[in-house]
This record gives C-alpha cells, structure tokens and sequence, in this order.
C-alpha cells in the first residue's frame, strides 16, 4: 500500500477511482476495486486508517451475524430488506467468513450469534484490510480531509417522488492536507463511504451528507440509532462495569407495559451492561429506539427480571429453601445462589431488609417483596445520551436514489454510496460491519475498468 505525496493539481493523475473515507466500508471497498485492476486512492481525514473499527464492539470487533440464511438475515434490516437483497446475494456473510478466514483471521461464534475474532481484537481485522489493499497496490493518503466535490451538470433530469435518474457527474474532489495547501484530485468513479454522525471524535462528522445535499440527494435526517441510556437512579453506579447475562428486559410507561418493536411485545432477553451513567450492552441498545420513541410521551421504566427461568411461585419456594438451608446466616450472606454475587449488596439494599437481619428471622411479608424485586427491578430512564455516543445513527441517503446492485447513485453514474452514509436501521450484533463488507464490496466489484 503505497503512500503518495500531496501534489499539485496540475500534477495530479486522473484516478480510475476515488475513494473517500477509510473506515471498513471504504477500505473493503478500495481493496476490491484495486484486485480487479483499478488504479485507487484512499483518502482519509485522519493520521489513520478505521479508527472507529478499531474501537467497535470495546475493542474487539463485532465482525458479523453468524445468519448465514440471507432472508432471515435481512429480516433484522427492518424497512431496508427489499433494497438489500440485490448487494446480499453477492456478497453476504459466508463471503464475509471466508474472506477474513482465508487471509489467516479465524474467528468464533458468541451469543446472539455474534462473529468475532478469535483474538477478540479489532486490530486483527483493521490488519486484514489493510494487507488487502496493499496486495492491490492501493495509494493511502492520510490527514487528507475532502472539503467538497466539483461536478457537473447534464441537463439530463428526470425525478420523481421515488426515483432520481442520472442528472450530473462528479469530475474532482477538493481536499485539504494538513500542512500542505488545498489542492484537487481528479478521478473517473468515487466511492463515498464517510459515514454516519456516530463517534464524531473519530472523524464521523456528518459532512458527506452536507455534500449530497447540495448535489440533489435527499438525506433522512440523522438521529441516534443505537445508543446507551442514562438513568435517574444512582444505584447502578456501583455497579459499573458488571454485566449480567440472561435477563429479561421490558418497558413500561404509566405502570403499563408497552408493546414494541422488541420481541414478545416489548420484551426481550439477554446481557445488560451497568455503567457510570446507566446501562447499555447488546439488548439495551437495540431497545433505545423504543425507549426514545417512548420518552416522548412521558417518563420510561426499564424491568429487570433476574430470574426469567423461574416464575414467581417457583422463585417463593425457592428463596423459602435458601433461607430455611441458611437459618443461621446474615440476610446479606443468603442471596449469592440465586444472583451473581456482584448484584447481591445492590439487591439487598433495594429489598430494605435489615442486612443483618437473621434469614430465619425475614418475614413472609419480606419475602414475597423480595420475590417482586427480583422479578422486575425498576431502572427509571433519564434518557438517551445522544448522538455522539451512539454505536451508529439513522438517517442517511434515501434508498431509492441508489442502485443497489452496483451501489451506484442514481444521479451520479460515478458516484457509488456505502456504509453507514445509506438510511438504513439495524440492530446491534454485527449486521452494521456486513453492512459495510457487502455495500463495500459491491461498489468495488461494479467500478468500470
């Protein structure tokens, strides 16, 4: 992977193709369209290349959904499915498998069916690409920050509420190098891959959207998509950092529970993350969107129920076993067997027994209380922390102004859309990085040699 100099504009070579943004969609990109042939260069804004894949999943990289079944997979992309069954059938999550495990990045299944590497790092992913792009001979120029496009007109409109044809053709982008002068690139076919608002402090800063805008396209506007919630209590503070596994999650509003997009109507299973300003992990942030659709109507529960395997009369008898076997012990010694020790002092303190209360000495009253706490332990929502702390956004370049089967812009012929620049809603779990991979790839594929 050859790093060029800034040149002057009248230097400067007219490029097969110009990609823009290094992320996992631009870099999966650039390094298809180099393998088939493509002279390409990489511009990115900063000194390195997918800073935020190197922070995704804490670190270690969600890679993909183990779904190998593309109709099932596609189901979890909500709306978007009918446009993505084109770009899927080309390249899915079995291309994604084997193109990282055939380059020597093995990987392992986890709950949800979540793919990572099996060196749970996201820097065994960040090196695959970049040995891919390298192998294609692909110039990176980094600290090169795209100001905008220079393109032109046709004349040749016709629009419509759903579909856009052809009206212009990019011809140069304009980019300004830290230290250096600004200066153009001329290029024959662009890739767009600069991504969402998620994760500003990584260069994810919206201006993609800006630029397609002024060029005619109709941007959803962006709003956090996944993204942790803060609470008004203060006990899961000392909790931070904790996860635990297998709970089940429901909302409520009004002492109702609310029916939404969540499965069971509302309800769900699985991990939640505790930390200094609420919670978050995998579940959660797949709730947010209800969560946030849900505060705008009055104040939000989340329930937690620690102990979904066990209804409330087998959870009685149980705890009716645990106190009798431990008579002689400290009402805070006595809950370890049922909940992860971690939690314990926390429950104790919201079940407002006495902690040195003898268990032979805690009442029925007590007891059936502590039975409803530990089946539905109220978080009350604060609210949402916002854009620049969510995973990814929403929002993004409508769907019908992109031919999905080359991911080429229906009003620039050489201008293709990737990543997370598409309106598209997806849960947590991998299917934003497949997103990437596929979207990426197809570009790269359909640029003309």
């Amino acid at each position: 992977m050859a790093t060029a100099p800034v040149k002057t504009s009248r230097k400067e070579p007219v490029w097969d193709v110009v990609v823009i943004g290094g992320g996992p969609a631009g870099m999966m990109a650039a390094g298809r369209a180099a393998e088939r042939g493509a002279k390409v260069l990489l511009l990115e804004k900063n000194e390195t290349l997918g800073k935020k894949l190197l922070i995704t999943g804490g670190g270690r990289c969600n890679v993909t959904n183990a779904e190998q079944n593309a109709r099932k997979l596609l189901e979890k992309f909500k709306d978007s499915n009918k446009y993505l069954f084109s770009a899927f059938s080309k390249w899915s999550v079995k291309e994604t498998l084997d193109f990282f495990n055939g380059r020597g990045m093995e990987t392992k299944v986890e709950a949800l069916q979540r793919v990572f590497p099996t060196s749970d790092r996201a820097q065994s992913v960040w090196n695959v690409l970049v040995e891919y792009m390298k192998e294609g001979k692909v110039t990176v120029r980094s600290n090169s920050e795209v100001i905008g496009f220079e393109h032109e007109n046709t004349g040749e409109e016709n629009l419509t509420e759903n579909n856009k044809a052809a009206s212009g053709k990019i011809t140069a982008v304009k980019i300004a190098v830290v230290g250096k002068t600004k200066t153009i690139v001329k290029g024959k076919q662009f890739i767009l891959a600069t991504g969402g608002k998620s994760h500003p402090e990584t260069g994810s800063t919206g201006q993609g959207f800006e630029w397609l805008k002024e060029m005619g396209h109709t941007i959803i506007e962006q709003d956090a998509a996944l993204v942790p919630i803060a609470l008004k209590d203060e006990w899961p503070k000392h909790l931070q950092g904790i996860t635990i596994k297998d709970v089940k999650i429901s909302l409520f509003q009004n002492n109702v529970k609310q029916h939404t997009a969540a499965p069971a109507g509302g309800t769900t299973k699985g991990r939640i993350l505790f930390t200094h300003f609420g919670v978050s992990g995998p579940t959660i942030l797949n709730m947010s969107r209800d969560i946030s659709e849900l505060l705008k109507y009055g104040e939000v529960v989340i329930s937690l129920d620690l102990l979904p395997e066990l209804d409330y009369g087998k959870l009685n008898l149980k705890l009716q076993e645990i106190l009798k076997e431990h008579t002689n012990k400290k009402f805070r010694n006595s809950l370890s067997e049922l909940v992860p020790s971690a939690i314990v002092p926390v429950i104790v303190g919201l079940s407002k027994i006495d902690p040195e209360t003898w268990c032979h000495s805690v009442t029925r009253g007590q007891r059936l209380a502590l039975v409803q706490l530990m089946k539905a332990i109220p978080l009350n929502v604060k609210g949402l922390l916002g854009v620049n702390k969510a995973v990814i956004t929403s929002g993004g370049v409508k769907l019908g102004e992109i031919d999905f089967k080359t991911m080429r812009s229906r009003l620039y012929p050489n201008l293709f859309l990737i990543g997370d620049i598409l309106h598209i809603d997806r849960p947590s779990g991998g299917y934003s990085l497949q997103l990437c991979w596929t979207t990426g790839f197809v570009a790269g594929d359909s640029v003309s040699l």
